[in-house]
């Protein structure tokens, strides 16, 4: 369960990392990402609006995950690891497939860490559901983020 919650809160934090960022300095976002590498700006020229659109979508999955982290009920988390999955792997194909202007070292490191991306989300969606404890008592639920 807690490793569960770790990995969905890393996912939730990369996500809201750059979602804040693009939305909020999408240039520096073009010019810099990540940490002054300039993944973005090898890619062709800035375009404002996609970038800030970039930064709010991977805001709404941060929420997903944080959600599903702090709840850890194997629903959410899978459905957390799955949004990740529809965003990570074709982002993935599409850096692996296009790593023309990145140094060697940059395009190394763009592979393992868009493959993290897959590769975390998929371990959440797919391994088996941790156990519930006998002492535990049953949480019903009325609404989202409603206990009873």
């Amino acid at each position: 369960m807690r490793s569960r919650r770790i990995a969905l809160g890393a996912l939730a934090a990369v996500a809201a990392t750059v979602g804040v960022w693009a939305l909020l300095a999408p240039g520096s976002f073009y010019s810099d990402f990540p940490f002054g590498r300039a993944w973005v700006a090898v890619d062709g020229p800035f375009n404002e609006h996609l970038i800030r659109d970039v930064g709010a979508l991977n805001l709404g999955l941060a929420v997903v995950a944080a959600v599903a982290a702090y709840r850890a009920e194997p629903a959410l988390v899978r459905l957390a690891a799955a949004a990740a999955l529809v965003v990570g792997a074709p982002h993935l194909l599409y850096h692996t497939l296009h790593l023309d202007g990145l140094a060697p070292l940059d395009a190394a490191m763009n592979v393992v860490t868009l493959g993290l991306g897959v590769i975390v989300p998929t371990w959440l969606a797919w391994s088996p559901a941790p156990r519930a404890r006998s002492d535990a008592a049953p949480r019903r639920h009325t609404a989202i983020g409603a206990d009873r």
